[in-house]
């Protein structure tokens, strides 16, 4: 095993993800993953540093993903595309602590991790919204898509994309990918005929 830590992380964001924080334990963890209780004391001090460490390290890693995809130069419609289509593909692609992390932020105990939570949270919606604020500037989208301010724009594409936890099967019919290029196409298209 390479990184310990990181194998701690992934095994309890599939057991939060699976049965939630209330219904889980660190014996039970230990027990999956053929350890002793103490040799995950060796990294987390607790479960709830367990939820936390597993919540800011998906928001960091949602955050650098859309950072990545998106080129500043592109036109604003294809900037917006490579952000959905990375929070998208980020949540497929980790899938367990995406759910964790939705279903566990507001539950986050330590205010400092919080206030690092809320700060990646804040740039990765940053983003988002400074895409769409250009977008209208440069008259590529009507109106902040359809007369929202770009802040109630960015919530409704970010509702889109991170609800997806609640239906969407990674190994199911449709990537993340193309659910978020029809979302994408729903919000910039429309669903008139």
């Amino acid at each position: 095993m390479d990184d310990p830590r990181e194998h701690i992380l992934r095994q309890a964001a599939k057991l939060f993800a699976q049965k939630g924080y209330a219904a889980s334990s660190l014996n039970e963890l230990a027990a999956a993953m053929s350890y002793s209780k103490g040799a995950i004391y060796n990294y987390f001090s607790s479960k709830q540093e367990l939820y936390d460490a597993i919540i800011i390290a998906s928001l960091g890693g949602l955050q650098r993903a859309a950072e990545a995809a998106v080129d500043p130069r592109a036109p604003a419609a294809d900037q917006l595309k490579a952000y959905m289509v990375a929070h998208a593909t980020y949540l497929s692609d980790n899938y367990d602590s995406f759910v964790t992390m939705l279903v566990g932020f507001s539950g986050m105990a330590d205010a400092p991790l919080k206030a690092d939570a809320l700060a990646l949270r804040d740039v990765h919606e940053g983003l988002l919204r400074r895409i769409l604020a250009d977008g209208i500037a440069q008259g590529a989208f009507r109106g902040a898509l359809g007369g929202a301010d770009p802040a109630m724009a960015g919530r409704a594409v970010l509702s889109l994309l991170s609800w997806m936890a609640r239906w969407f099967d990674p190994a199911g019919k449709k990537s993340a990918r193309e659910v978020a290029e029809d979302y994408f196409d729903m919000l910039v298209n429309g669903l008139k005929a």
